[in-house]
């Protein structure tokens, strides 16, 4: 019974910090070395950080990748290393190198290249045509790149059919809901119907408004996962992978056996033969299957991780938010915490004349759960001054959303104010929902360098404050029980305003990110004046959204790099 050791190194690298991904790269050959590795893969684009985008139109910076590539390379002794990076041929590929004895001694080039969500690598990229087959001691392995794999005709086919037991999958996949799950089960098909062992390793970590989650894994010709990395942290996950096994799994199968007798071998396919012996192990390891997490949970944690990389690749240390008891500043402030330290959030409470002593009340209680330090400035004396200076040329006109959006604003300035005078950067609180309809105001409550919660709809913000709560009661109950309101003006609700949630939400989700017409969610059952209502509004507020600082990636398609609609648009459904 033949077994290799293979490691994949499940890193956090930083876009365009070269050292610091080469020393992070270093350290995990080292351990994996360590623990007597034979083989140990990296994610896609390991080396540059994932997505570096126009950075890679700038030929300094793709030199300085292919100097670091060789100074891994230099380092890379009695082990082999799979490591993504930028290669420059005639053109530039997005690349895996394999370094063997100090040396690269084949490059794999990604053949398809995704172009769609948040994808933009036909911008930057040439797509590669050519394979190799890497062999050890008489056993075969290979290597893809990420998108390589989610297509039904892929180089695993090719792989199988010239003999691989093992083909490495190495990725930049980030996080959306439900898309761990749809993973493994893509990767369980793809190696039952080939019949290898798929090593799949992918980044980790926050990138602007992108989140990597981890989970990379190993899973046998049968489908079965051998070992499985944690979700949004870094990790080396170490299996031990039976060769043999796999090659009796491969002789019992007729599948292979057809395939091969009609596979006509491509001049692009070439094959390298390793000057490498599989060590004999002394080190035993764990093969450890980390358990999966439910899908609040993995969003929780995403946006936990893309708040802190945000604000720590940054080179920020301290946050500030606008406190209003409410709930999505709360679960805000929450996350911050989690992802900061209480010590490194600010909390600024800013009543008005329609601020609720219980809201007043709610914030301190979730500032005093939380451990952060807040301070109080009332805005009802700069608000007057306002209406003071606007009396005359507002005479004779009622009140409307001009003094509602004024609060907002003032409150905005006092945020930015303190940010400029102490260095803290400003958390936007506004939520997905609020976003779509544009129930927020430009240059008010949507300031802020970053927006923690801008893909997150009403409904999943409450889910995602009870799990919160499960693991640890921070925010009041009060919190989540009374009706949503922006309290600008006497008894203002949100829902009185838009909808009930639960179902603007739902037109939301229909029309934002599944792009079905008006015709078809009014016959899904939702009252037509309401659909054409919250259409009007999503389509209205383009210009809003386009103005809103970036944020957390967590649903299949968010605002801004998935879904770029022009803001000067005349056509209209309605």
């Amino acid at each position: 019974m033949r077994k290799i050791r293979v490691a994949l190194g499940q890193i956090n690298p930083i876009v365009g910090d070269f050292d610091y991904n080469l020393q992070k790269i270093l350290d995990y050959i080292k351990k994996a070395k360590d623990l007597q590795v034979d083989i140990i893969a990296f994610p896609e684009l390991a080396l540059t950080g994932y997505p570096p985008e126009d950075l890679i139109l700038k030929p300094s910076f793709i030199e300085k990748n292919l100097h670091y590539i060789k100074k891994i390379a230099e380092n890379v002794e009695d082990i082999i290393a799979i490591v993504g990076f930028i290669d420059k041929k005639e053109d530039i590929y997005n690349a895996a190198a394999i370094i063997h004895n100090k040396n690269i001694i084949a490059t794999y080039h990604k053949q398809f290249l995704p172009n769609y969500g948040v994808f933009d690598e036909n911008r930057y990229f040439q797509k590669g045509n050519g394979l190799t087959v890497f062999e050890i001691e008489g056993y075969k392995f290979g290597v893809s790149i990420c998108e390589d794999i989610w297509y039904p005709e892929n180089p695993i086919n090719t792989y199988a059919v010239e003999g691989c037991e093992v083909v490495f999958n190495i990725n930049a996949s980030p996080y959306s809901e439900g898309k761990v799950k749809k993973r493994e089960e893509l990767l369980k098909v793809r190696s039952r119907d080939n019949l290898v062992s798929i090593a799949y390793v992918n980044l980790v970590g926050g990138q602007d408004e992108l989140v990597f989650d981890g989970n990379s894994f190993f899973v046998n010709p049968n489908g079965e996962i051998l070992a499985k990395g944690k979700s949004f942290e870094e990790d080396l996950i170490v299996a031990d992978i039976d060769l043999d096994e796999i090659f009796r799994y491969q002789l019992r199968d007729n599948r292979l056996k057809n395939l091969r007798s009609e596979y006509k071998r491509s001049e692009n396919v070439k094959f390298i033969k390793l000057d490498y012996q599989i060590k004999e192990k002394i080190v035993n390891i764990e093969q450890k299957i980390i358990l999966d997490t439910s899908e609040v949970e993995n969003t929780y944690n995403a946006l936990v991780l893309g708040l802190r990389d945000y604000i720590t690749k940054n080179g920020f240390k301290k946050v500030v938010i606008g406190l209003s008891g409410g709930v999505d500043s709360s679960l805000v402030a929450t996350i911050a915490v989690d992802a900061l330290g209480s010590e490194n959030v600010k909390g600024v409470l800013m009543p008005s004349p329609y601020t609720s002593k219980e809201s007043i009340e709610d914030a301190l209680e979730l500032a005093k759960n939380l451990n952060i330090e807040t301070f109080t400035i009332p805005i009802t004396n700069i608000f007057q001054t306002y209406l003071n200076e606007f009396k005359e040329i507002f005479k004779g006109l009622n009140p409307d959303t001009t003094e509602e959006n004024l609060q907002a604003r003032i409150r905005g300035n006092i945020l930015m104010a303190l940010s400029n005078k102490f260095g803290w950067i400003v958390l936007a609180t506004g939520n997905k929902s609020e976003m779509s309809v544009g129930y927020s105001t430009l240059y008010g409550d949507m300031v802020g360098g970053f927006a923690v919660i801008k893909d997150v709809l009403k409904t999943k913000v409450y889910q995602l404050c009870e799990y919160r709560n499960s693991i640890s009661k921070v925010i009041p109950d009060r919190v989540l029980t009374k009706p949503p309101s922006a309290e600008l003006r006497p008894n203002q609700t949100d829902e009185a305003e838009l909808a009930p949630y639960h179902i603007l939400d739902e037109i939301i989700k229909m029309y934002v990110e599944q792009d079905y017409s008006v015709e078809e969610i009014i016959k899904a059952g939702f009252d037509e004046k309401t659909v054409k209502k919250i259409v009007k509004l999503i389509d209205a507020n383009e210009y809003k959204r386009r103005q809103s600082p970036i944020g957390i990636k967590i649903t299949e398609r968010a605002f801004g790099k998935d879904r770029r609609m022009p803001i000067t648009n005349r056509f209209r459904e309605i």
